[in-house]
């Protein structure tokens, strides 16, 4: 193998490694944020409060979307990765009312 492509096996070995870190963190700070999701549930359904607040979502959408736009990331991703998120939060919220 040639100086160069020795190099850059070096290097998609590095970019693969901070991928899977990237992954790791991601699949974790979803964990953490779906804790706080059903603790929001719990107290909706305590309350009687409906499990979805369309206004709400509408500013975190638009955030999201900034906040993307800042990191140079597609905001229609991010809008659609925030909608996703939002649905499965919603249907958990549904269970708490049943």
């Amino acid at each position: 193998m040639s100086d160069t492509a020795s190099r850059a096996e070096e290097l998609l070995s590095s970019h693969r490694e901070s991928i899977d870190r990237l992954d790791a963190i991601l699949v974790y700070t979803l964990g953490e944020r779906f804790k706080h999701t059903q603790a929001v549930g719990a107290l909706k359904a305590e309350h009687d409060l409906p499990p979805s607040d369309p206004a709400r979502e509408a500013r975190q959408i638009a955030r999201l979307e900034d906040l993307a736009d800042r990191a140079h990331l597609d905001p229609e991703f991010a809008k659609s990765f925030l909608n996703f998120i939002i649905a499965e939060v919603i249907q958990h919220h549904k269970k708490h009312q049943e």
